[in-house]
């Protein structure tokens, strides 16, 4: 019985993983990506109207 003892851990650990693999999966594409590229969307124009204007201002020259 030692050996059954032995084996459980890791057989349950193994189903865990495959269960959580296949929730990834199952979770990407479909509705769920328009979802989170919208998410993405939003916080790229977020942080795009939160910096100051691209062009640096220029540096006068001492000759």
């Amino acid at each position: 019985m030692d050996y059954l003892a032995a084996l459980f851990a890791p057989t349950v650990m193994a189903v865990a993983f495959i269960y959580l693999i296949v929730t990834m999966i199952k979770s990407q594409g479909g509705a769920n990506k328009y979802k989170e590229d919208a998410a993405v969307d939003a916080m790229e124009a977020a942080r795009a109207a939160e910096r100051p204007s691209a062009a640096p201002a220029a540096r006068p020259t001492t000759d």
